[in-house]
């Protein structure tokens, strides 16, 4: 009998232990950093490239950033500054500064170095000596800042007003010209590439934009929109869009509801998240349960709710 005790207990402590070990392999979608950045980064790993003969770019919604940043203030500041055009004048202007005299003679200089280190506080004023190794490091952030900055676009995915989709600019850029190569439209869709999207971050684009600033003509308008790279929003105002993005669409939008209805058809309409991942996908979610689930909680269809077996999906009651 005391051996069958001294047995037993070990065992069930051991149980316990391992529980508590795998609560955090049971929450393997909360992301560490904070960093939207980082959140778009593990995102797009996630997209089944295959399913669409890498004639996408990865793609990610906002809606599944706010899945690993739940900060949404945060997140939505991080990612409009990595969406931002890049402003390169300063940063030539800066760099040219180092081959010269270390002494400042402008107070909008000295200003630009202030912005570039992240420096806080009053002015300098004119004329005030700066090391060249202050130039140097001024140099290397701005740099870094710049390519930072425009690295990710977003897109107006359509299927829902609140529906935008995250990609890297360089993906975009190349899936693009793959899609248009040898089309009659290529010569638009190059200069819109070369002219509009380094310098232009918003998610559409007026006509008289398109024109004034930019010089397309109306017919170029059109090449474009028959690419695929812009969709019209209303008369005379077009989304940036994906060519044969609407494909993913169909996916994603079969998928979510799939994926939904596993929670829908669980007992009390709650699943715990490390018992929906090991289960077997449906086969309307051919993007990925973990791709479908991040969206369910960043979009706010579930609630999460932290319980000692982990992490519990629940229905919001309605």
């Amino acid at each position: 009998m005391n051996r069958k005790r001294h047995r037993l207990v070990p065992e069930a402590f051991g149980q316990k232990r391992r529980r508590e070990g795998g609560d955090v392999e049971a929450d393997p979608l909360r992301g560490e950093s904070g960093s939207a950045r980082a959140a778009v980064a593990e995102l797009l790993r996630l997209f089944p490239r295959v399913l669409f003969e890498d004639a996408l770019p990865p793609i990610a919604l906002r809606s599944q950033v706010y899945s690993l940043v739940p900060d949404r203030t945060v997140a939505d500041r991080q990612l409009v500054r990595g969406v931002r055009a890049t402003d390169r004048r300063r940063f030539r202007a800066l760099r040219a500064l180092t081959r010269f005299s270390p002494s400042l003679t402008r107070s909008t200089s000295y200003s630009a170095i202030q912005q570039a280190l992240g420096l806080s506080g009053p002015g300098i004023a004119p004329g005030t000596a700066v090391p060249r190794r202050m130039l140097q490091r001024a140099c290397q952030i701005m740099k870094k800042a710049l390519q930072e900055q425009g690295e990710i676009r977003i897109i107006q995915l359509g299927f829902d007003s609140d529906a935008q989709g995250i990609i890297f600019t360089e993906d975009y850029r190349t899936r693009v010209l793959k899609a248009c190569d040898g089309r009659p439209y290529a010569g638009a869709v190059q200069k819109f590439l070369a002219s509009v999207l380094p310098a232009c971050s918003d998610l559409s684009f007026q006509q008289d934009q398109m024109i004034q600033t930019f010089g397309f003509r109306d017919p170029e308008i059109t090449q474009l929109v028959n690419a695929g790279v812009l969709t019209v929003r209303d008369a005379g105002s077009w989304w940036l869009a994906v060519p044969g993005a609407g494909r993913f669409i169909k996916c994603f939008v079969k998928g979510r509801q799939a994926v939904l209805g596993m929670v829908r058809k669980a007992k009390y309409r709650e699943l715990l998240l490390s018992e929906l991942l090991g289960r077997r996908a449906p086969a309307a979610a051919r993007l990925g349960l973990a791709y479908h689930v991040h969206d369910l909680i960043g979009a706010q269809l579930v609630d999460c709710v932290s319980t000692t077996s982990g992490t519990l999906l629940r229905l919001p009651e309605t």
